[in-house]
């Protein structure tokens, strides 16, 4: 779309007042952040149901909306297919990489990667972790940037400036915490402002029975055809989003891990999980692809009404500007694309911090006290946003965002998601093999594109040479191939690991990390919750004291795991704090605390605390 929507002063009102609110959000939850395990993890303390939001939140990132829009406005409803992978996924995920990553604390990924292996492999997972994360930021800017361009008039990179500076400031100070509960409203406004334009949409065009008889047969099909066209085929979208994407997301997205990890168990996690797989993510897939199918729709029962010089990157935007008829309503909608951005880099930059302070930082600067720690993060959140922002001109040179994107998860994830998973899966795995598969699949993926014609074209699937960009889609298996064969030849050719040096590092040796993670043997006898009130008493220990009764009522012993949290069942958690048992007392009905329980937890003293055995 080459000409500029005209938008009144009111319609800005509208934008500014949202991202207003959204810093105010932002610096509320500053107050929660008294440590940096706060500032990344939020004190693994929510509930299931607002974790879930918050993936959702995250997964469906702005770039969603116009990427999928425009491949929905070419191929029609086979748009949906790149977004159903996680399907294939998910068991490996919620069985195997979620509770190692969980029971054994890690603090980053690059972090597993030492503990499985070597300080060496964690540096090369650092380099790999980090430019995935700056590249998913940049295409993030770049998606907003696009998103207002036909609204503003301004040059792309003075809008994504703007936006690089409103974005960062709310998480630059407000954390986790903020993360998580400004994505819990932006996950429901973004859902409802998808399903909104759909429904406007179709009644825009005449109803449901005009829209759906317009579109070709061949549009309707759910899947795209299998090696045909070059650019939107199903092999391709398989390799590229289903095993690159997909699969790069679940395992090495340190934004999504960081998600999980601050759940209040491995259970809530797993139900976070599910709910979104089975539920939330079918409904996402009409969310980000049903404007493409409008548009195409409008282009054909009212072509004068459609600008046919439009940008496929800016199919999104012309049909919400089309269909709403209310600036009201059409700011709703850009400010659910808004939430959108911002739900998925927030993620993004507080991770970034993440590995930089826990990978980088503080093995150079030691025995600094937590404070130190917590203001570098917020001054790394800053400079994260920053790079991304400057990223953007690199990604601006491919001629969609999915495209951009697609080449992204192509090249970035392989090296990574294979030593993640090979990591998990295969006990024999050991450093060399790892070193190989950064390094020399590192080395053949460089080949491979210099000379696709000679290293990817057996690859192909019968899909056609395109020489500006060879194999786009399908470099992806390539990637992994060849990521996968040097870790497992040298794997094979060299001495297996000793079983100590996996132990709670693999999916064979699971009852190791819970053990790791409690300091002794789970608990798995099946009890209560109780409701207690609570009563400070001194102490600088980390345990709190039940009655006999109450400690029989949840199936606990001294030494166990504890987490209590604020009777009010609508906080999700926020006002919590774990801890472990200790020896009982008589008054059934009441637990001491310490104060650093209190002030840890953020607790009212007009609410009792309903607790649970952990593990």
């Amino acid at each position: 779309m080459d000409a500029t929507i005209q938008t009144s002063s009111f319609f800005w009102i509208i934008i500014l007042g949202y991202f207003s609110l959204v810093l105010g959000f932002g610096s509320f939850f500053a107050r929660y952040n008294k440590t940096t395990q706060d500032f990344f993890f939020s004190g693994r303390r929510f509930s299931w149901w607002l974790i879930t939001m918050s993936i959702v939140a995250t997964g469906v990132g702005s770039h969603s909306f116009l990427k999928y829009s425009a491949k929905a406005y070419e191929h029609g409803f086979s748009s949906t297919m790149t977004y159903m992978n996680d399907w294939f996924f998910m068991p490996l995920f919620l069985f195997g990489w979620l509770p190692i990553v969980y029971y054994t604390k890690i603090r980053s990924i690059p972090d597993y990667f030492e503990r499985r292996f070597n300080p060496g492999v964690r540096i090369l997972a650092t380099i790999a972790i980090l430019g995935y994360m700056i590249g998913y930021i940049a295409i993030g800017f770049l998606t907003m940037g696009k998103t207002l361009e036909p609204l503003l008039g301004l040059d792309l990179y003075t809008i994504i400036f703007i936006v690089a500076i409103i974005s960062g400031v709310y998480i630059t100070f407000g954390g986790q915490t903020a993360v998580i509960f400004t994505d819990l409203a932006q996950g429901f406004i973004l859902i409802f402002a998808g399903i909104m334009v759909f429904i406007i949409g179709v009644n825009y065009v005449g109803g449901f029975s005009v829209f759906w008889n317009v579109l070709s047969p061949e549009f309707k099909l759910p899947l795209a055809h299998f090696n045909h066209p070059a650019n939107f085929n199903f092999v391709g979208i398989f390799w590229q989003d289903g095993i690159a994407g997909s699969v790069g997301f679940l395992f090495m997205n340190q934004g999504l891990i960081m998600r999980f990890m601050a759940c209040k168990s491995v259970h809530e996690g797993r139900k976070a999980a599910a709910f979104n797989v089975l539920v939330l993510l079918p409904i996402s897939t009409v969310v980000v692809s049903n404007a493409g199918w409008v548009g195409k729709a409008i282009s054909i029962v009212t072509p004068d009404a459609w600008n046919a010089s439009t940008k496929l990157d800016h199919v999104f935007t012309q049909v919400a500007y089309l269909i709403t008829g209310s600036e009201v309503v059409f700011a709703f909608v850009i400010a659910a694309v808004a939430a959108a951005l911002m739900s998925t880099v927030d993620t993004l930059i507080n991770a970034v911090a993440a590995v930089v302070i826990n990978d980088v930082y503080r093995p150079l600067v030691k025995e600094k006290d937590d404070k130190h720690y917590l203001k570098v993060a917020m001054i790394v959140s800053a400079g994260a946003t920053a790079v991304g922002a400057v990223s953007t001109i690199f990604f601006n040179n491919f001629p969609t965002l999915y495209e951009a994107h697609g080449f992204f998860h192509s090249t970035m994830t392989p090296p990574l998601v294979v030593a993640i998973f090979l990591g998990i899966f295969w006990k024999r795995y050991n450093t060399p093999a790892a070193i190989a598969t950064f390094l020399g699949g590192a080395l053949l993926m460089a080949v491979g594109s210099k000379y696709p014609e000679i290293f990817i074209s057996p690859f192909d699937h019968g899909i056609e040479f395109n020489p500006e960009r060879p194999y786009s889609y399908i470099r992806a298996l390539y990637n992994t191939l060849v990521c996968a064969g040097s870790g497992v030849l040298v794997g094979l050719l060299t001495t297996a690991p000793i079983e100590e040096k996996t132990k709670g590092l693999t999916v064979w040796s699971l009852d190791k990390a819970r053990e790791y993670f409690k300091g002794g043997a789970p608990n798995d006898r099946p009890g209560e919750k109780v409701l207690v009130e609570w009563t400070i008493i001194d102490g600088k220990d980390d345990i709190v004291q039940f009655s006999i009764n109450d400690m029989e009522i949840m199936s606990a012993d001294v030494g166990d795991m504890a987490y209590l949290t604020d009777e009010r069942k609508w906080l999700g958690g926020l006002k919590s704090f774990h801890s472990f048992f200790g020896e009982p007392h008589t008054e059934d009905g009441k637990v001491y605390i310490t104060k650093s329980h209190m002030e840890s937890g953020m607790l009212d003293q007009n609410h009792k605390l309903r607790t649970e055995k952990e593990l």
